[in-house]
């Protein structure tokens, strides 16, 4: 039998006894009463007619009791389904049915949204009509028919849906075994211990903010958790808590270094930085080492492998604009593009191929797409375009449906938001694909500016002649207060190309 998610957590629970394990702005728990609240949570969900292998749908915003109820439907043997808050209930709804959640845990203020749209069973808290007080779980008699299930490694933990941002989500099976080895590499890589504070605005939901809050508890840190990223809660958080890490995607690391407060505030308690979601220009990843004063790791992952499968070790070479090598126990392969496992040599660009212990089951009642995304060797073709130097340090270039194909030419918009992002003028871009009557598409930039700054269209492209070939120059260069992203703040280019900005 393997380790599980909620053996996890029990461990820790008996060796960090009294250690803050989660801090949020309504409450702090320590990592045994969260063990204690979840066991007691689990009993809650088995007394409501719940039962192992049945799907739990969580559908709320970061915090404890978010925490509490992801453990405590494992602890039941339940298969946890989380869905980011920001979703319409009409997703929800979609992917409940999908599923075959059985309950959705959902936020008071939007349970009255679901209530019709689903025949799942609603669990709320928060007013006397709630059907589940969770400040009143701590009064609650422990239970004493644990185990609550028999569990493995095997089984499944979590169904969690994709973006869905090139049509309707697919939910990706992972299994304990996935999630616990994942969050084991991950720690041991970064070099994560209890000595650790960890601030995070990354949703739960998202398998990134997942392997945070995880390896959190399996290495007796204590996480910040943020209901939402803002700029100054994220700074005061960092300097009253004296983290040692902060993690986020690139749009949170431009934010932060957009924000006129930014130099008053101490973060020199800072050992490490992470980031990971989608690419980051070299030039801004050097301006955050140096004002965070702590180094920055790239990592890479995605929803079908649980979190991540490359980063670099904590101590290890110093590689900016890499996503790292393949995390313990894990295979990568760069085959060519179009092909089904034709290699590339070594600095050539391809798709990015994954092997090992950290690929999903498959997708959760689709055999045909799981067939399609993972080959009869094992290997999942991931979608991304990247190239592997000869030390094996892979660096991202692009997803394969977001190259633009302009006049016959393949456009990598990350390459091209990486130099315009060197602009001193800059604080973020995202470079789209536009439609042209002769040449299919070209490229066009959409740019923040930093405060302050003032900048002309001219003037970018000149800043690009000198670094790219003449078709990968922005044909237009458009000027933005913001840029559409997901709840993780990924930048979502499909949204540009369809704009009128």
């Amino acid at each position: 039998m393997q380790f599980t998610i909620g053996q996890m957590l029990s461990a820790s629970a008996a060796r960090f006894a009294g250690k803050p394990a989660v801090v949020t702005p309504d409450r702090t728990l320590a990592i045994d009463e969260l063990d204690r609240l979840s066991t007691t949570f689990a009993g809650q969900l088995r007394a409501r007619g719940l039962a192992p292998g049945d799907r739990v749908t969580i559908w709320m915003e970061n915090g404890w009791r978010w925490m509490v109820s992801y453990y405590g439907a494992l602890r039941l043997g339940a298969v946890v389904n989380p869905c980011n808050i920001l979703l319409t209930a009409d997703e929800v709804a979609f992917i409940v049915q999908d599923c075959g959640a059985k309950a959705v845990i959902v936020a008071r203020e939007r349970s009255a949204e679901l209530r019709g749209r689903t025949a799942a069973l609603l669990i709320t808290d928060g007013d006397e009509s709630a059907d589940l007080d969770f400040e009143a779980l701590q009064d609650l008699p422990d239970s004493d028919q644990e185990p609550f299930a028999t569990l493995d490694g095997a089984d499944t933990a979590a169904i969690v849906y994709t973006s869905g941002t090139t049509g309707r989500p697919k939910g990706a099976r992972l299994s304990h075994s996935t999630v616990v080895l994942n969050t084991l590499m991950t720690a041991q890589m970064h070099g994560r211990s209890s000595h650790d504070v960890v601030v995070s605005a990354l949703p739960c939901t998202h398998v990134y903010g997942n392997i945070v809050m995880n390896t959190a508890v399996l290495c007796g840190m204590t996480l910040v958790l943020m209901p939402r990223f803002d700029e100054m809660d994220i700074l005061r958080a960092i300097e009253a808590h004296r983290a040692t890490l902060f993690e986020g995607v690139p749009t949170m690391f431009l934010r932060l270094l957009n924000c006129t407060e930014f130099d008053r505030f101490n973060l020199s308690s800072l050992r490490i930085c992470t980031v990971g979601g989608q690419s980051m220009p070299v030039a801004k990843m050097e301006e955050t080492e140096r004002r965070f004063g702590c180094r920055l790791i790239e990592l890479w992952g995605m929803t079908e492998l649980g979190g991540l499968a490359t980063t670099h070790p904590c101590n290890g070479p110093r590689r900016l604009g890499s996503i790292g090598v393949p995390l313990p126990l894990t295979e990568v392969r760069v085959t060519a593009l179009g092909s089904r496992g034709n290699d590339v040599p070594r600095g050539e660009i391809g798709e990015l191929l994954v092997r090992g212990p950290l690929v999903m089951q498959g997708y959760f009642g689709d055999e045909n797409l799981t067939r399609a995304a993972i080959d009869p060797e094992g290997w999942l073709h991931t979608g991304d375009v990247v190239r592997q130097d000869p030390d094996g340090y892979v660096y991202l270039i692009d997803r394969v449906k977001e190259v633009i194909i302009s006049g016959g030419y393949n456009i990598y918009p990350a390459e091209v938001e990486r130099v315009i992002g060197e602009h001193p003028a800059v604080a973020m871009v995202a470079v789209a694909g536009m439609q042209d009557g002769l040449k299919g598409q070209v490229p066009k930039a959409f740019i923040v500016l930093r405060a302050g700054a003032q900048c002309i269209g001219q003037e970018i492209i000149e800043h690009c002649r000198p670094q790219l070939a003449s078709y990968k120059i922005p044909r237009a260069v458009s000027f933005c207060e913001d840029l559409p992203k997901t709840s993780t703040g990924k930048i979502l280019r499909r949204v540009l190309t369809d704009s009128n900005i």
